[in-house]
């Protein structure tokens, strides 16, 4: 004689075991899936900031060219309003002026030195936290760049030799740069250009911060030295 009443139990048994199984499996199936979207959002973050990066460093190598050959010695030396507006445009000669910063100073000399290192760590966010200093310029963000305005930022125009040397309002520019000259102290200054007068006629070593921005986002820098023998030479 047949059992039907445990042949039927059993069937309920492996139910259970199936409906257990699956269930396993779909947690598995879904902690895989969330592996898979945290690879892929990491992937598109490191690809999103080497590409800004990118856009940055082009912007960081134009500030430096903007120093190459002998002209515009004084516009390298001194901080000079129209040569931080859109109007300042490559020329093919590569005679070029840059976008030097206005010199920072305020109140004591300890305060001094905490505003420049503010502005040499974190340029992006320097001009919100010394809003006195800001003042300088009419636009102090890169997606605020307007034709006539005095900016803490320069677009960069290094696309195209013949065509894009000029600032376009609606290219959409995505890059952005600046320059500041480090100076030292008047012991320092004498210690790197032992030459009496020399500062004051512009010869000796000058050092340059020069900053590149993507986006108002991120920031990429460089230090350059360069040696000027005078402005009456």
């Amino acid at each position: 004689m047949r059992n039907f009443k445990a042949a039927q139990q059993q069937q309920g048994a492996v139910l259970i075991i199936a409906l257990v199984m699956l269930l396993v499996l779909t947690a598995l199936a879904v902690s895989n899936m969330r592996g898979v979207t945290l690879e892929s959002k990491i992937t598109a973050n490191r690809a999103e900031i080497q590409r800004l990066q990118d856009v940055a460093d082009a912007a960081l190598r134009e500030g430096e060219f903007r120093f190459y050959g002998p002209a515009h010695l004084r516009a390298k030396l001194e901080y000079e309003a129209e040569n931080c507006k859109t109007s300042n445009v490559l020329v093919i000669n590569g005679l070029n002026k840059p976008c030097l910063l206005k010199e920072m100073n305020i109140g004591t000399a300890d305060d001094t030195r905490d505003m420049r290192q503010k502005f040499y760590l974190d340029p992006l966010g320097f001009f919100a936290a010394y809003t006195d200093y800001a003042n300088n310029y009419d636009v102090t963000t890169g997606a605020a760049v307007e034709s006539g305005k005095v900016l803490a930022w320069m677009p960069y125009l290094g696309l195209d030799a013949d065509s894009a040397r000029e600032f376009q309002p609606d290219s959409n520019r995505e890059s952005f740069w600046n320059t500041y000259l480090v100076s030292a102290s008047a012991d320092e200054s004498e210690a790197l250009n032992a030459e009496y007068g020399a500062v004051l006629e512009g010869r000796g070593t000058y050092y340059y911060l020069v900053n590149g921005q993507a986006h108002d986002e991120l920031v990429v820098q460089s230090t350059t030295a360069n040696i000027y023998v005078g402005l009456n030479n």
